[in-house]
């Protein structure tokens, strides 16, 4: 529940960013477009919303008022109708787009998300969010080599070390040994392995954070492992549990090879 009340919250503010600015025309709308960089981060006044809602087409004020007594309540099938309606009178405001994409992803309409995003990367190829969506979208449908060409195109545009261990997971994933220890080494090479941090249970099924140098070493055991390398394999996994003793993936792995 939190979740589709988090998304709600999200797609309003989205939404009322996108009428932010139009109180110059509709027409003025459609030639620009809003960037998706970042879209629930602008609230719009109340003052401001009411004079963007006087200017809309009655069309498009009745889909506003809608959306947000639909989001309001929680109704989230509702909230999409107007969302669509939105879009159909901005058809070229990719904001509008992205939050409809980002609610299918969220109630895991994978493949829904993945056909929305693909539409907007024909428009912004480069955005990092809509790579994203794409990339989960597609890893959520198991579709994991276009996940991981999603991924890749979002380590170019943003050069993570996130992003670049998901591409290691996902080569590991589709058997593709040498490009996912190619990617490991390169992360291994980088200092902010030892500052970033993943979240993992632990040994009581408790969340924990773990530096990614932790994970990072463990999933080059997996890699040897995977090829028959006992030895390579508990030599990651063991100095994986040099670092934090307590990771449980590592020391599960290193069990498995005795």
């Amino acid at each position: 529940m939190k979740k589709v009340i988090t998304l709600c919250v999200g797609i309003v503010l989205t939404v009322s960013a996108v009428f932010a600015q139009t109180d110059k025309s509709k027409t003025a709308t459609q030639g620009k477009q809003q960037s998706t960089t970042k879209p629930a981060t602008t609230q719009t006044k109340p003052k401001a919303e009411a004079e963007v809602e006087r200017k809309l087409s009655p069309t498009a004020e009745h889909a506003w008022r809608k959306y947000n007594l639909a989001s309001s309540w929680n109704d989230l099938e509702l909230a999409k109708d107007a969302l669509y309606d939105l879009i159909i009178e901005f058809p070229n405001n990719d904001s509008l787009i992205f939050a409809l994409g980002m609610y299918y992803y969220d109630n895991q309409k994978y493949a829904s998300s993945a056909l929305v995003g693909q539409a907007l990367l024909g428009r912004e190829p480069k955005n990092p969010q809509i790579l994203e969506m794409v990339a989960l979208s597609y890893e959520g449908l198991n579709i994991l080599d276009r996940a991981l060409q999603n991924y890749e195109s979002l380590y170019l545009v943003t050069n993570s070390v996130h992003t670049l261990y998901k591409m290691a997971i996902l080569q590991y994933q589709l058997k593709k040994y040498p490009e996912s220890l190619t990617n490991i080494d390169i992360l291994l090479a980088n200092p902010e392995v030892d500052t970033n941090k993943l979240i993992f249970q632990d040994a009581q099924k408790k969340e924990k954070e773990y530096v990614m140098r932790v994970a990072i070493l463990n999933l080059k055991g997996m890699v040897y492992k995977d090829q028959g390398d006992k030895v390579n394999a508990k030599k990651y996994f063991d100095e994986s549990l040099k670092i934090s003793p307590d990771f449980v993936f590592a020391k599960q792995n290193s069990e498995s090879l005795k």
